[in-house]
């Protein structure tokens, strides 16, 4: 596991401080996949991976001054750059594992996790992670802002039926942990995939 972490740590630590200008125009595709979660007023949400917190502000605005919002990332240099852009005003920013989250079980609604499958070294168990921490009915979006294709083809590569986050592996792969998936969207402007918490 530590071999693990390092090599996430690294990967994003050398990005961290140009992440956002990387990307800059994700906003509104991080507040369309928020606003799909369902959340209400008051409720409590994870942005599992949260990175530099850019989805933050769309999960405050969805849960509103009375919910609870949690960013939880494993790299300090993205955490930082969080707390630098002002994110840290709409959650409370975690160095943590999501994995092994410091979270009482059923205690969430749902969880946000953009790009972080592709960067589980096993995916299984940080999935039944995440369903251990969310209440049964809870949700889960996983969210990319580019599709699959869209996503191969800036990384060089063919696309993939190996992919985790082709539906035929997806599917199974979340029922295993705990979740069933109820919505799939990857068009080239987006990737969605939507569950909810069994049992």
């Amino acid at each position: 596991m530590a071999d693990d972490h390092t090599h996430v740590q690294d990967f994003f630590s050398v990005r961290a401080a140009e992440w956002d200008s990387r990307f800059p125009d994700d906003g509104p595709a991080y507040a369309a996949a928020v606003g799909e979660l369902g959340l209400r007023p008051g409720g409590a949400v994870l942005d599992a991976g949260c990175g530099t917190g850019r989805a933050l502000q769309a999960l405050r605005t969805a849960v509103g001054p009375g919910g609870t919002v949690l960013g939880a990332d494993l790299t300090p240099a993205m955490l930082h750059a969080a707390l630098r852009a002002g994110r840290g005003a709409s959650g409370a920013l975690l160095m943590a594992d999501v994995v092994r989250l410091p979270l009482r079980a059923g205690t969430l609604d749902a969880v946000f996790a953009a790009g972080l499958i592709s960067h589980l070294p096993r995916p299984e168990q940080g999935l039944a992670e995440l369903a251990r921490v969310v209440r049964p009915g809870g949700r889960l979006a996983l969210f990319h802002p580019v599709g699959r294709a869209a996503l191969a083809a800036r990384h060089g590569r063919c696309l993939s039926g190996d992919d985790l986050r082709a539906e035929p592996r997806l599917a199974p792969l979340l029922a295993e942990a705990g979740w069933q998936l109820d919505t799939y969207t990857d068009e080239d402007s987006r990737f969605l995939a939507l569950a909810v918490r069994t049992g």
